[in-house]
């Protein structure tokens, strides 16, 4: 835990914001430094009388941009929603987060309607890689890694449909734990699919993640169960998900493994690619997100489509001509193919691969080429998003790093499990 007060932990972070200028506010869509100031000082002193909330409290945690604080607009990193009606109430994960005596320190930037996993925002800018500031921060919670890797929060809360905490915790170097679907509560979550959207943390370490996650999901703090390397099973699915990676991030992949099986992990090589690569195949000619985004933002879609970042809107669209029987057939197809990868993974405790493909690329080059965008869109997006159609939770851990770029090893585990995957992350992370 932090040694400094949660007062001056907070005017730290605060000032890196401050001092960031230009780029602190394309991280930031809003900022909240009074409000962040009171909630460090009454964490101070709840401290000081031994009264503190649990784990969480005095923590500074920054939220994504489409989760509801009361009174103001969710704009969801989008122009077409800046003068939307304020929100009733705090999204229930905020409510959580503010009961557990967490210092808000404001809204993060975020693709619009979280719809890439680039990161790119055309209205509100976009963050830089905190390694690179030329270079993309992963999406579609930009802002939300970014945060965190500057020391602009302890920890942030971003959601992911199709790795939107994995892929820009890999980029930014920290950890980033997708939930099992059901274990966190979407209510105030500006949804971009109902089917596939999680709640979950990115932070420094696989402990701040399961302090959070336990905040998220309504749960007393429990310290998690001390596992081992030596004995734990690990599949490694042998094929596409390996395929088309860059060179540097295959070859961390290969010494991760290296390294746990001289730690004493039985590895195993899995043929997968029956079920990994069927919701590519399935979704070809129309995806579950851009169906339900489409439904989601339809009234949006008919007043004011110009005022959408095109590629959004690219996406988007699409989901309106999506007859019934190819959506409704999907969720039959995911219902049956989920029983069948659950039967494949009895044997493991977890499956172990890169979190994402690439190195990020330079924002330039993604900026002004479509055909660029959505290449480096579809590779950036192949690894995590398999693991949200089956609903598995996933980690990202950090993996290593090329040319000061930093990248990830994601870790799967079996619906549910959640506290077992983290778990089991925090004693693999021991090994670095």
């Amino acid at each position: 835990m932090p040694h400094d007060s949660s007062t001056q932990r907070t005017e730290r972070a605060l000032a890196a914001i401050e001092a960031a200028g230009e780029e602190g506010r394309r991280i930031f869509t809003r900022v909240y430094a009074q409000p962040a100031l009171q909630a460090a000082r009454a964490a101070d002193e709840r401290a000081a009388r031994g009264a503190a909330l649990g784990p969480l409290d005095g923590r500074i945690v920054s939220i994504k941009d489409l989760l509801d604080v009361a009174g103001e607009p969710t704009t969801a990193g989008s122009i077409a929603l800046k003068d939307a009606p304020p929100a009733a109430q705090d999204a229930a994960v905020v409510q959580r987060l503010r009961a557990a005596g967490c210092v808000l320190i404001g809204k993060t930037n975020m693709t619009e309607f979280a719809f890439s996993g680039i990161g790119l925002n055309p209205h509100y800018g976009t963050p830089g890689n905190a390694h690179d500031a030329s270079r993309i921060p992963g999406g579609s919670s930009s802002g939300a890694g970014v945060s965190v890797a500057h020391g602009m929060a302890e920890i942030a809360i971003g959601t992911d449909t199709g790795g939107s905490i994995r892929i820009p915790a890999a980029f930014a170097g920290i950890a980033g734990f997708k939930p099992t679907q059901s274990r966190v509560p979407r209510e105030g979550a500006l949804p971009l699919s109902y089917t596939l959207d999680t709640i979950g943390p990115l932070a420094a370490s696989v402990l701040d993640c399961a302090r959070a996650d336990a905040v998220l999901a309504g749960q007393d703090w429990q310290p998690l169960p001390a596992r081992q390397v030596a004995g734990l099973r690990i599949g490694v699915p042998r094929g596409w998900l390996l395929t088309d990676t860059d060179d540097a991030i295959l070859c961390a992949f290969e010494q991760a493994l290296a390294t746990l099986a001289g730690a004493g992990a039985r590895l195993a090589d899995l043929q997968l690619d029956e079920w990994l690569m069927a919701p590519a195949r399935l979704q070809q000619s129309g995806t579950l997100s851009a169906a339900e985004a489409a439904h989601v933002h339809r009234a949006l879609l008919d007043s004011a489509p110009q005022q959408l970042d095109p590629r959004v809107l690219a996406r988007i669209q699409p989901g309106r001509s999506i007859p019934a029987p190819h959506y409704v057939g999907l969720l039959q197809a995911r219902t049956r193919l989920q029983r069948e990868l659950d039967a494949q993974l009895q044997d493991v405790e977890l499956l172990a691969l890169p979190t994402v493909a690439l190195l990020p690329p330079r924002i330039a080059e993604l900026e002004h080429g479509d055909a660029a965008f959505m290449a480096a869109n579809g590779r950036v997006l192949r690894n995590p998003s398999v693991f949200n159609f089956y609903d598995l939770p996933a980690l990202s851990l950090p993996m290593g790093r090329a040319g000061g770029l930093p990248f990830g090893l994601m870790l799967v585990a079996r619906r549910g499990r959640d506290r077992e995957l983290l778990a089991l992350a925090a004693a693999i992370e021991r090994l670095r």
